[in-house]
């Protein structure tokens, strides 16, 4: 099971296991319902892009995040953004846990840490926290940012903070302060296949990353609908009002269930049970998908289903004991 221990998704690997073909995948923190701009796009595949197509994307991503764009580069994911950050800054760093399996592995050698016991070196975290949703105050993390002396740096994953932006440190970003962030289009917009990305921090070490990825860091693709995206204010404030009343269903539907569903960010919930993997098959036999956790047991993270039919069909699920 450790195919699905591991991260989510991996449908393809469940219908082999368990079989079924309608599939409900409920193992990411993926919005259900994509930006739908992306299919109406007219893409040149027979062209590398333009530079200046390149910087309209990280310039239309920086009004949205609110900062200036010279401490916005786009990378292919936030995966390759957190590795190519901790390779260049590297150092001694602790990493926040429970947390994203990459934090620990982006500098050599980190060390987990709780997050009241952190020390005053280089700190990884993201807000709202993978897996259990935890959402820290703007207040604390300017108050860790503040703790950071000498080289070490706070390393702030926001992966999932487009629903709600307002915790956000994005808007403290500048040459001067030690802080770089993480953003990630493909949750919040629901198209995780774009591979798109963004590291905000102080420019010389966006000059570095790009340095290192070289010309042409991401797609045509990835530029235009990225670009696109996050131009469409309408669907974002929709989306914004949308998604907390979706996770608001899903929380009634795992309460019905018994459940206490933990966590602030409306795209995912966690749950504590006896036996996590069990009813992480017990579902996964009725063809719904969902993220269990090898070091912690009692787990099982529940994304937002798309819809209500969705909701529907895990309530029956759960019902059926």
């Amino acid at each position: 099971m450790s195919r699905w221990t591991w991260h989510g998704g991996g449908i393809e690997a469940a219908r082999r296991h368990f079989g079924g073909d309608d599939w409900l995948d409920l193992s990411t923190g993926i919005n259900p319902q994509p930006w739908p701009g992306a299919d109406t796009l007219a893409i040149d595949w027979r062209r590398l892009p333009e530079r200046h197509e390149l910087a309209a994307l990280e310039t239309a991503a920086a009004t949205y995040f609110g900062l200036d764009p010279r401490h916005v580069c786009a990378v292919p994911g936030t995966e390759i953004g957190l590795r190519l950050v901790g390779g260049l800054l590297g150092g001694a760093a602790q990493f926040v846990a429970p947390g994203y399996r990459t934090h620990g592995e982006m500098i050599a050698r980190a060390a987990p840490t709780d997050l009241d016991a952190a020390q005053d070196g280089t700190l990884i975290l993201a807000n709202p926290n993978n897996p259990d949703g935890r959402v820290l105050s703007p207040a604390r993390l300017e108050e860790l940012l503040d703790r950071r002396a000498g080289d070490a740096w706070l390393l702030l994953d926001e992966a999932f903070a487009d629903v709600d932006p307002a915790p956000s440190l994005a808007g403290r970003v500048g040459d001067a302060r030690r802080l770089v962030i993480f953003r990630s289009f493909g949750k919040f917009f629901g198209l995780a296949g774009v591979r798109l990305g963004f590291v905000l921090g102080p420019a010389p070490l966006l000059d570095a990353i790009r340095a290192a990825l070289g010309a042409w860091p991401v797609s045509a693709a990835a530029i235009a609908i990225g670009a696109a995206a996050y131009r469409d204010r309408a669907w974002i404030e929709r989306m914004r009002a949308q998604l907390p009343a979706q996770a608001a269903a899903l929380d009634a539907v795992l309460r019905e269930a018994g459940h206490a569903p933990a966590g602030a960010c409306p795209l995912f919930r966690l749950i504590e049970v006896a036996d996590g993997m069990a009813l992480f098959e017990r579902l996964a036999r009725r063809a719904i998908l969902t993220r269990p956790f090898a070091d912690r047991p009692h787990w099982l993270r529940i994304g937002l289903p798309p819809g209500e039919a969705g909701l529907a069909r895990l309530a029956a699920v759960l019902a059926d004991g």
